[in-house]
C-alpha cells in the first residue's frame, strides 16, 4: 500500500493515470435509504436510515453542483453558504476555484492525506471533469459504484458516454453525472436576420452544415460588418472531439489531421478578419455576448447557454432572448461533472443516496430541466422534454433545442481519450496562438508546443 501511495502521490502531482493498478480495499454495498414520503412520492428520504459519519464533506470547484443538492435533493437544509444539514448529517462544502489548477491541487493534497485523516475530514464526495476524469477514476482513490450498491440496472437510461468517461482500465465505473453536455451552434438572431433575411434555424442550419460552407458564411457575414466567431477557440471543442486518433499512441504524442484543419481555419479567419481575435473567457471573448460586440455564432452546450452568456446582464442579448441554436457542422460535447466517491469515505449510504436521487431519479432530474434548463442525463426525462412545446429556452427567444442535445448525446464517442487530454489541448492552442498572431512560423508553434509537452510529461516523446 505504501509503494501505491507514492506512485497516486506522482500521478496526481502530474495529472496521470495509474490506470494499471486494480482496486483494493473497498467496503461492503451500501443498503439503500428507506423509502418514505417526501416532495415527490417517488423519492427516497433524504437522510440514511442508519448513522452512519456525521459529516459529509464535498469538495467542488464552483456553485453548480451545490445548487443543484440544496435545490433539488430531499431533505437538504441550508444553514449558510458553505454547510447545510441533512438528517443529522451536517455537509460541509469545499469551493475552490479551476483557476491556476487551484482545485486539482487541493483535491490531490487532500486525497493523499485520506488514510490518516480523522473520519470527520475525509473527503466525502468530489467532482472530476471530462479532461482529466481518467487522472482520478484510474487510481483507488474513487470508489466503484457498485461498492455503493448502485447497480447497472438503476443506471440504464443515462447516456452511454458520460458512463464512458469514468469508466477505468479494467472497466469499472468510478463516477456518475447528472448532465450531459452534447453541443450546438449558438447564433445571433439579429444578425442573421440581417445577413440572411431570415433567424430561422432550418435556414441557418443550410449556413454552416459543413466546415467548407461555414467558411464561406463567414465571407458573407464579414461583408456585413459582423464576426463569424468571437476568436481562435471557438471551434476547437468540435475540432478536437471528432479526432481519429488519440494525442498519444505507444507513448508518442501525435496531432490529429482534423486538429491541422482547425489551425488552418482559425489562421484563414485571423488573418482574414473573421474573429476578433480573442481567446476564451477573455474579456475580448466575452464582448460577443453583447450587440456592440458584433459576433454571429459560438459553439456550446446547455450549460453554456444558460452560464456563461451573461444573461444576467439586462444589457446582454441573453437577456433579451437574440440568440437560436441549429446543429452547425458537426456534433460535439464540451466539459460536464462527474460525482465520484472517495474511498474511505463514512457515508457510503448518503453518497449513493445522492448519486441516485440526483442521477436516476428522472422526476427530480425533470425539475432540474424546468428550473435550470440542465441537459440531464436521463433518456427518457429529455426525450419527453423535447417533445414538451411548453417548455422554451428563454436565451434562445423561446426556442425548445432539446431535440438536438439529444440527437447529439447518442453520437458522442469517447474511445480516444486519455489521460494526457487537458494539457495537451491547453498546450497546443496557446502555442498556435503565437502562429494565430504572425508572431510566429506554423514550425516554431508545433515546436513550441512539442517542447512544453516533454516538459510536462516526461515520459512522452514529442516527435
Amino acid at each position: 500500500m505504501k509503494k501505491f501511495k507514492k506512485v497516486l502521490a506522482l500521478s496526481l502531482a502530474t495529472a496521470m493515470t495509474v490506470a494499471s493498478l486494480a482496486g483494493c480495499g473497498s467496503k461492503e454495498p451500501a443498503s439503500n435509504p428507506t423509502a418514505a414520503p417526501s416532495g415527490n412520492t417517488d423519492v427516497t428520504t433524504a437522510a440514511p436510515e442508519a448513522k452512519e459519519g456525521s459529516v459529509l464533506n464535498i469538495y467542488v470547484w464552483n456553485e453548480e453542483f451545490k445548487s443543484r443538492v440544496t435545490d433539488h435533493y430531499p431533505g437538504y437544509v441550508k444553514v449558510d453558504e458553505t454547510t447545510g444539514k441533512i438528517g443529522d448529517v451536517t455537509v460541509k462544502w469545499n469551493v475552490t476555484a479551476n483557476q491556476d489548477n487551484a482545485y486539482q491541487n487541493n483535491l490531490d493534497e487532500t486525497l493523499l492525506k485520506q488514510d490518516s485523516a480523522a473520519a470527520d475530514d475525509k473527503i466525502d464526495m468530489f467532482l472530476v471533469e471530462a479532461d482529466y476524469a481518467i487522472k482520478y477514476v484510474g487510481t483507488d482513490y474513487t470508489m466503484p459504484v457498485k461498492d455503493l450498491g448502485i447497480t447497472d440496472a438503476e443506471l440504464a437510461n443515462q447516456y452511454q458516454y458520460t458512463k464512458d468517461v469514468v469508466t477505468d482500465a479494467n472497466g469499472v465505473l468510478k463516477g456518475v453525472s447528472w448532465q450531459g453536455c452534447p453541443g450546438v451552434l449558438i447564433y445571433s438572431r439579429d444578425i442573421a436576420k440581417d445577413v440572411f433575411g431570415t433567424d430561422d434555424p432550418a435556414e441557418v442550419q443550410k449556413k454552416v452544415a459543413d466546415w467548407d460552407t461555414f467558411e464561406k458564411t463567414a465571407e458573407e457575414v464579414k461583408a456585413k460588418g459582423y464576426y463569424m466567431v468571437s476568436g481562435y477557440d471557438d471551434a476547437y471543442r468540435v475540432f478536437s472531439n471528432n479526432a481519429t486518433t488519440p494525442w498519444v499512441v505507444d507513448g508518442k504524442v501525435v496531432i490529429d489531421d482534423g486538429l491541422m484543419t482547425w489551425v488552418e481555419q482559425t489562421k484563414k479567419f485571423t488573418d482574414a478578419g473573421y474573429n476578433n481575435k480573442s481567446s476564451l473567457w477573455g474579456d475580448v471573448w466575452t464582448k460577443g455576448f453583447y450587440p456592440d460586440g458584433k459576433v454571429f455564432c459560438y459553439f456550446g452546450p446547455a450549460w453554456f447557454v444558460d452560464f456563461s452568456m451573461q444573461v444576467d446582464d439586462k444589457t446582454s442579448i441573453a437577456a433579451n432572448g437574440g440568440w437560436a441554436a441549429t446543429e452547425g457542422p458537426q456534433g460535439f460535447f464540451w466539459g460536464g461533472t462527474w460525482i465520484c466517491a472517495a474511498t474511505g469515505t463514512d457515508n457510503p449510504t448518503l453518497v449513493a443516496d445522492i448519486m441516485r436521487q440526483l442521477t436516476t431519479n428522472e422526476t427530480i432530474m425533470t425539475d432540474i430541466v424546468k428550473a435550470d434548463n440542465d441537459f440531464v442525463n436521463n433518456k427518457p426525462a429529455m426525450e419527453a422534454m423535447a417533445k414538451d412545446a411548453s417548455y422554451k429556452n428563454k436565451v434562445l427567444g423561446g426556442q425548445n433545442p432539446l431535440a438536438m442535445f439529444c440527437a447529439g448525446a447518442e453520437k458522442i464517442e469517447l474511445s480516444n481519450l486519455t489521460s494526457y487530454d487537458q494539457g495537451c489541448n491547453e498546450e497546443f492552442q496557446a502555442a498556435m496562438k503565437d502562429y494565430f498572431d504572425g508572431n510566429a512560423t506554423l514550425e516554431d508553434a508545433l515546436a513550441k508546443f512539442k517542447k512544453a509537452i516533454v516538459v510536462k510529461y516526461p515520459e512522452l516523446k514529442a516527435e
